[in-house]
Parts: structure tokens; C-alpha cells; sequence
């Protein structure tokens, strides 16, 4: 197996926090993001399939300032110096995390103007730019623009002094230097001048504007934004006025503001208090685009910020609303499409779970089994109750309608709405005012902690007793996340875990103290220590003959005493294999510390996004699934769960999901020492493996034996693929 080395890595401090080596966390995160980038720059890929990743880049890049660099900015201001696991402080991480930023941004932009615009426009898709214009298409424009947009826009006169209008948070705006033309009235003070204004590029407006074809362009389909048609017909806006220079900007803002937990009462007016102060919080990025230094220089200072927070961008200045689906037809740029199929079986799913616990893997096996089950709670006349926590969910969700009709019939539904989820605030704010309206009870959070757990509960009276069934899993009750995440789904109607599922719930809504738990894991309660006494027990069971074995799935790595405990058990011998899709500050292969450590990422078309952890156990085979990253926040300041899958054959399916994904050569990165990912290479195409395309071809062949067999139950898969046993 050969591997290719990306760009110069993250590298370690030798003496970090217990004289253990670390990478540094926000260097890692953005070593994650040149992962997403190389599939952007993948030449393998149709070109729309391409753009969906610098578009993902660029979201990714907003999210990060947003958080973790107006986190390291306010560590800074407050006087905290103290340094991370890695040995960099405050300062050091910020002047690092600008740096290469930046060189991602500028390694963006090549890919987007060198390959794929180039190539789009040769495959019959052109983006043009003002200067592209052809007289038909600026008429088309000049008419569009005054039916259209004229309307919506709103100039506003930019002052440093009276910081009237600000110009929110990711916010697109044209910004525009005037001088007075003939009539126009010339500024009463010197200091009035120069005359700036801003525009809001509207977001209620489509950006993707189609032109008219341009004569010889050989049937090519022409498209430019939103943003260009308003600079083309500024001038209609400033009537009396001359514009001298104009620019494109876009702030990013400190969106990591805690909420007042003290404010019990009125919770979800102090969570709508912190979407207002979002839009007019510390500036931590201005991207420009324009060749206007005057304009920029007085955004600057308008913003109050300094050279660093400046990126100087090439058209178009925000890469995030590129979306392919913008650009419909077009089949043959885009990536051949995988349709999982539908949900499993027709009778019942409670029918189903009375005779054995159901394992969901997404997407290749549907959400849609997870809607059926609640749907049918909704309807069914012997369930008596639901409940369910839900962080992040849809903007038409199904489980948000099915929830409203089961509490319109009259069933007790319990729906734990976690306010304080990152960017979904709002959306939860309207979701949990519409489930109070239908006459649910609504738990608005937990003070102090994120309830992050994804459980659901259905209570259903049967002929000899009431029983209660249960969903756990590692995702969102979001079904459109649902067919882009990788994420596993665990059912069940067992006593023992419907047990402590109950307990949990009875926790959460604020009726109990942290319960004792038979089979599930609760953070903060006792997941880390959990965790690390499975960790030590694989060490204190390693011998040279069996050195242990232990194999975990996550989407970050970043707890240093998870990590430590990782460090010992390697050196009594334990072989680790992490699949860590994002941040990792392990250093995997050093000498004497993790030679038995190995780490790699996997970047494809679906998001990996399952826990799935495993430990040998001397022959003891114990298998988790988790809501949980190993990362301080998720176990020490979050409400998780961890629960074991015990069915044998669902057992096995999770350790074959887990030695699936470490075997990948086509899609799987892997993490050197010197913090440098190198990316797995296999020339005998026979030999390739692409873990996802294994598992989406493997949904397909048990859904075609399914329908051969003429089967109305859950399919439970037992036979591996072929070669993923090597």
C-alpha cells in the first residue's frame, strides 16, 4: 500500500502536559480542513462533487473563527496565558491558526480559478464576473436588478462614531466610496467626508443568477451572483452621486457567547438575547474582496480590528453558498448517485424489537425506520407515552410532526430541546414553542451542560404489561444529516436498558439525581472514567502471546488524560487502531510512547460521524456506541451516552464496520509522527477498498435478497464482504 503526503503537518511538542507529546488541537482542526480540500483538488472527482468540498471548506473555515478562534482572542484579552497540551500559548496558537488559515484560503482560491471554473465552463457551465458581460446579458441584468433586487436593497451610511447598522455576522455586503456629483449636497461637516455606504446582499434573494448565453458560446450555460449584479447597477442606488471605489466584504463575529444560566425563568428569552448580541459581537475575521485599499482600510478601522483579522480574497468572496444543487441537470459533472435503500420491513417495528434488537448503520440503512417507529407511536392507541431529547433537527422535520400528532392524540409526549445547541438555537426555539403548543412538555436544558445524548422512549401498553421501547444513537434525530452523516442507530426493547433509559430521562427533566446506571454510561457522571478503566484493563491483560486489541471510531480525540491512558496501555504492548475523521492531538508511532498506535481519517462523500468503540478484552469482546467524542467538552461539560451493543450479530456487524473502515486505501488518510497526514494509495484498482462504497454496496445486496426471499422483517446482516476479512 503506498501513501501520498499532504502539506507540512502539525508537530509536536516532546514535552507536553506530562511529559507526553501532543498535537495542537485548532492546528489539527485545520490539517482536517486541507483533507477536505484535497478531495476538492481530487482529479478523480466530477467537478461538482469537487466544488461541494471547497463550499464545505469555506462553512467549516466560518464555524472555526467563529468559535475556537474568538475562544483563543478572548483567552488572549483576559490575560490567560497559560499554554495547551501542546506547549503553545494563547498567542502563539492565534499567530499560528492565522498563518495557515491562510495558506488554506490561498490554496482554495487556486483550486476553484486554475481547475474548476476552468473545467466547469469546458463541461458547459460558465461563471462570469462583471468584466465577462456581454451587452445582452448586462441588459438582462439592468432589468433584473430593477425588478428583482432594487427593491430589497437598503443603503446605510457607515460611521466609525455612531456604529449605526452593523454589518452582522456572515453577512454578504457591497460597500461603496462616494463623492458628490452635479446636485447633490455636499457634506455640511469636514468630517462627514468621505461619504462610505454599505449595501446588504440579500439572502432572501437567490445568488445564482442565470445569464443569457453568450453568442459563440457553444450552448454554454452562464451564471454569475448575486452580489456582481448589484455592483454592476450600483450606480442606481446613489442617485447624485459618483462612486469612486467599491468592495465586497463579509465579517465573522465571536459566536462562542454563553448564555445567562441563572436566568431560569425565562430561558429561551435570554437564548434569543444571545442570537441579538451574535450579530454585534468582537470581529475575528473581515473578508475582502476589490482593489480598493481606501474602502478596506476604512473598514479596518470602522471595525476596530488590525492586520491580522484581514483576508484579502478572490472572487467570490463567500465559496460556502456554492451548493451544486444550485446548478440543476448537469448530470455528467456530478458524482454517480448512491440511493440506500428504504426502510426495512413492513410490519411493526415494536413486532420486530419483541424478538431481537434492531442495529441501524446510516444512510445505508434509512432513517426512515426511525420516522416509521415514531409515526407509528403517534397513531397507535396503546402507546401512552414519548420521550426524547433532541439537540439538532431538520427545518421540516418529520420527527417534529410526528411528535405534535402524538401529543394532539393525547399521549403524554416529553421532548428535552437543547437551547443551547451551536447555531441551531433559533431553529430549537420555534420547534420547542410549536411541540408546547401542541401540548407536549418541553425541558428547555440542563444548567451548566449541553445535552448531547440522543434517546428516544416509547411507552406502549400490551396485553401483559407495559413495555417500553427504545432508540439510542451516535447522530441527530435530523433527517436530512441523516443522508449525509455516517451514523449508527441501536433498538431495542431489553428491560435492563429501558430501564436505565428511563432513569436518564427522569435525570434530564430534572425529577431525580444522577442515577446509578446498570448498562448504559452517562457523562459527566462517569464516561471518562469509564473509558479509561476499559483502556487500562486492555493494558493490564496484554501479554507478548495476546497483547490486546483495542479499535475506536470518533470524530475527535482531543481529552489529554484519554489520551495518556492510550499513551500506557501502547506501551504494554495494547495495538490501537483510531479512526479519527477530525482533530486529533495523539501523536500516533513515536518510540517507546505510541508505536503500537495508529491513526488514520477517512474524508468521503458521506461525513463520518459514528463512535463505535471496541476492546478486546482478553477474549471478552465488550462494544460500545456513543453520542460522545473523546474531548473534554463531550465528557466532562456535555449529558452523553455510551451504551453496549451485547446481540452477537449486531456485535459482530460493528466490529466488521470498524475493521472495514481501518482496511480503506482509497479514501482513508494516515497520521504520521511528524503530524503530516499521508494518504493511502493502491495502483491495482482489484485491490482497492473504499469503506463506504462497501457498505452502500452491502445495503443494496441484502435488500435485493430481502425482495428475492419475499421478506416483510428487519434484514440482519451476518455476511461480510467480500475481502474486508484480509
Amino acid at each position: 500500500m503506498k501513501t501520498k503526503k499532504t502539506e507540512a503537518g502539525v508537530f509536536p511538542n516532546p514535552e507536553g502536559q506530562g511529559g507526553f507529546p501532543f498535537f495542537n488541537r485548532e492546528l489539527s482542526w485545520l490539517e482536517f480542513n486541507k483533507r477536505v480540500l484535497g478531495e476538492a483538488r481530487n482529479k478523480n472527482l466530477r467537478l461538482l462533487e469537487r466544488l461541494k468540498f471547497l463550499s464545505i471548506v469555506s462553512s467549516n473555515l466560518d464555524e472555526f473563527f467563529q468559535v475556537r478562534v474568538a475562544s483563543l482572542r478572548r483567552q488572549l484579552a483576559s490575560g490567560n496565558y497559560l499554554t495547551d497540551p501542546a506547549g503553545m500559548s494563547p498567542a502563539s496558537q492565534l499567530e499560528a491558526v492565522y498563518r495557515e488559515a491562510r495558506k488554506l484560503v490561498s490554496r482554495q482560491y487556486r483550486c476553484l480559478h486554475e481547475e474548476i471554473l476552468p473545467q466547469l465552463a469546458a463541461g458547459g457551465l460558465a461563471f462570469l464576473l462583471p468584466k465577462d458581460y456581454t451587452d445582452a446579458q448586462k441588459a438582462f441584468l439592468s432589468d433584473f436588478f430593477d425588478r428583482e433586487i432594487f427593491p430589497v436593497l437598503t443603503p446605510f451610511r457607515m460611521r466609525k462614531e455612531e456604529n449605526i447598522l452593523s454589518p452582522g455576522n456572515l453577512k454578504l455586503h457591497a460597500a461603496f466610496l462616494l463623492e458628490a456629483g452635479a446636485g447633490a449636497k455636499p457634506p455640511e461637516r469636514e468630517e462627514e467626508a468621505p461619504l462610505v455606504v454599505a449595501v446588504h446582499i440579500p439572502s432572501v434573494l437567490p445568488r445564482v443568477i442565470f445569464l443569457p448565453k453568450s453568442p459563440g458560446g457553444r450552448g454554454k450555460v452562464c451564471f454569475t451572483l448575486l452580489e456582481y449584479a448589484v455592483l454592476e447597477n450600483s450606480f442606481r442606488l446613489f442617485e447624485g452621486y459618483a462612486i469612486k471605489e467599491s468592495i465586497l466584504f463579509r465579517v465573522t463575529r465571536d459566536a462562542d457567547i454563553g448564555v445567562d444560566e441563572e436566568r431560569d425563568e425565562d430561558f429561551v428569552d435570554a437564548m434569543e438575547e444571545v442570537l441579538v448580541r451574535r450579530e454585534n459581537s468582537a470581529v475575528v475575521r473581515l473578508s475582502v474582496t476589490g482593489t480598493s485599499s481606501a474602502l478596506r482600510d476604512m473598514l479596518v478601522s470602522f471595525l476596530g480590528i488590525g492586520p491580522p483579522e484581514v483576508f484579502e480574497c478572490q472572487d467570490p468572496i463567500d465559496m460556502a453558498g456554492l451548493d451544486p444543487a444550485l446548478f440543476p441537470g448537469f448530470d455528467n459533472l456530478r458524482e454517480e448517485g448512491w440511493n440506500p435503500p428504504g426502510a426495512h420491513g413492513e410490519e411493526p417495528v415494536w413486532e420486530t424489537l419483541k424478538q431481537r434488537d434492531i442495529l441501524l448503520h446510516h444512510p445505508y440503512d434509512s432513517f426512515q425506520t426511525v420516522v416509521r417507529l415514531l409515526g407509528e407511536a403517534a397513531s397507535d392507541p396503546a402507546v401512552l407515552a414519548l420521550k426524547i431529547t433532541l439537540y439538532r433537527t431538520s427545518g421540516d422535520s418529520p420527527i417534529i410532526q410526528a411528535l405534535e400528532r402524538a401529543a394532539q392524540n393525547g399521549k403524554q409526549v416529553t421532548a428535552f430541546m437543547e437551547l443551547k445547541a451551536r447555531f441551531d438555537e433559533g431553529r430549537n426555539i420555534e420547534w420547542a414553542q410549536r411541540l408546547r403548543r401542541a401540548g407536549a412538555i418541553v425541558i428547555y436544558g440542563v444548567a451548566y451542560l449541553k445535552v448531547h445524548a440522543k434517546a428516544l422512549l416509547v411507552i406502549r401498553r400490551e396485553k401483559a404489561a407495559v413495555r417500553r421501547y427504545v432508540h439510542l444513537a451516535t447522530g441527530n434525530y435530523n433527517d436530512k444529516t441523516a443522508r449525509l452523516y455516517t451514523d449508527v442507530g441501536f433498538l431495542t426493547s431489553r428491560d435492563d436498558i429501558a430501564c436505565d433509559v428511563s432513569l436518564f430521562f427522569n435525570a434530564v427533566t430534572g425529577y431525580s439525581v444522577i442515577p446509578s446506571l446498570q448498562k448504559l454510561v452517562m457523562a459527566p457522571a462517569n464516561m471518562k472514567s469509564r473509558l479509561i478503566s476499559l483502556i487500562e484493563r486492555e493494558a493490564a491483560l496484554a501479554t507478548k502471546k495476546s497483547p490486546g486489541l483495542i479499535m475506536a471510531k470518533m470524530n475527535s480525540l482531543a481529552d489529554p488524560e484519554i489520551i495518556a491512558a492510550l499513551y500506557l496501555a501502547s506501551q504494554k504492548g495494547v495495538k490501537i487502531r483510531l479512526i479519527v475523521r477530525g482533530i486529533c492531538m495523539l501523536v500516533p508511532g513515536v518510540k517507546n510512547v505510541s508505536e503500537n498506535i495508529s491513526v488514520i481519517s477517512i474524508v468521503d462523500r458521506f461525513l463520518e460521524h459514528s463512535r463505535v468503540f471496541y476492546f478486546s478484552g482478553a477474549g471478552e469482546e465488550e462494544v460500545f456506541l456513543s453520542s460522545a467524542d473523546w474531548m473534554p467538552r463531550n465528557l466532562e461539560r456535555r449529558v452523553e451516552l455510551m451504551f453496549p451493543v451485547e446481540q452477537r450479530d449486531l456485535k459482530k456487524r460493528l466490529v466488521h464496520i470498524l475493521k472495514t473502515c481501518l482496511l480503506d486505501n482509497a479514501q482513508a488518510h494516515e497520521l504520521q509522527s511528524s503530524g503530516v497526514y499521508e494518504r493511502r494509495r493502491c495502483d491495482n484498482p482489484k485491490k482497492a477498498l473504499r469503506s463506504q462504497r462497501v457498505f452502500y454496496e452491502e445495503a443494496l445486496e441484502e435488500a435485493r435478497e430481502a425482495e428475492r426471499a419475499g421478506k416483510k422483517e428487519f434484514a440482519v446482516r451476518r455476511r461480510p464482504p467480500a475481502g474486508a476479512q484480509k
